[in-house]
């Protein structure tokens, strides 16, 4: 089975979740159609929620988990189903338990991440559609971060969202997740992207080149040293503790490289080891008590 696949009692199928993290994010402008062109390196953590598709059951989504209370307004996964069960009805589908383990919109893709583990679930559910039906194409009408997701893997992705290019050389990279724990505006993401000073772009562009083959984890750091995320500054002025949660990062021993991930809150820290990145986990935990640190591996 492929990472995060498993099959639980007779009659569900349990995928994983991953948080997505944005080792690197370049704006290139806006297009036409009022969307961004963006190209990123996308890479997941082996922390996510838990997604369950229950066959034979009525369509329909429950949440729990530490994360649950704080979904509010669009559920990403309850209109997967719905989307999905008009556009293709001879789809076997069912209902659906999400445990909610990342916090919420956090700048880890939880939301997209948890309809793209859906779609792979109902593709695992109907091997007859699993070809025939175009998973990437429905991925990227529900959202700009659901095709990577889909994908599950470290690639490149672009054009709003919907290009995706997975890559097979990236190494795996020890890293530290933070969290401040903070409310933020439930309109983050369009308050990030407005503040960007973005120009128009060509209607039509060339594809970006992949990154070189990379297998050592220091060529993966500088690598993503040399590149940015450029959303990082008006993060931060739409969610000043970035700041806060970044300085605690790069201050950790063996921090190689702190960064926003997304559209933040939350933050990495790049370590050229597990063990230095544990270290750097439980000193940031007794530091700062409210916060959620995690201890990952990034592939």
């Amino acid at each position: 089975m492929a990472e995060g696949e498993r099959v639980d009692k007779p009659g569900n199928i349990v995928e994983r979740a991953r948080a997505k993290i944005n080792l690197t994010l370049s704006v290139v402008g806006r297009r036409a159609d009022g969307y961004h062109e963006l190209r990123s390196l996308v890479v997941f953590a082996d922390v996510g929620d838990t997604v369950t598709l229950q066959l034979g059951s009525s369509p329909n989504v429950s949440v729990a988990g530490p994360f649950g209370a704080d979904i509010t307004g669009r559920n990403l996964v309850a209109e997967t189903l719905a989307k999905l069960g008009q556009r293709e009805p001879r789809l076997q589908l069912g209902s659906v338990e999400i445990e909610k383990n990342l916090p919420v919109a956090a700048g880890l893709g939880g939301g997209s991440a948890d309809a793209a583990a859906l779609l792979r679930a109902i593709r695992r559910a109907n091997p007859e559609n699993a070809d025939t039906f175009d998973w990437i194409g429905f991925a990227a009408e529900l959202g700009s971060d659901v095709p990577v997701c889909f994908v599950n893997r470290p690639s490149l992705m672009w054009g709003r969202g919907e290009k995706v290019l997975p890559l097979t050389s990236l190494p795996s990279l020890a890293a530290v997740l933070a969290n401040p724990g903070v409310p933020v505006p439930a309109d983050k993401t369009t308050q990030v992207f407005r503040r960007l000073s973005a120009p128009p772009i060509p209607e039509t562009l060339p594809d970006p080149e992949p990154p070189p083959s990379i297998t050592r984890a220091e060529d993966a750091i500088a690598y993503a040293r040399a590149h940015t995320n450029d959303l990082a500054e008006p993060a931060r002025d739409v969610i000043p503790a970035c700041r806060e949660v970044e300085a605690a990062l790069a201050s950790c021993d063996g921090c190689q490289l702190a960064r926003i991930s997304g559209a933040g809150p939350t933050c990495f820290g790049l370590f050229l080891s597990t063990e230095a990145a544990q270290a750097a986990a439980q000193q940031l935990s007794r530091s700062h008590p409210n916060w959620w640190v995690r201890s990952v591996t990034l592939g």
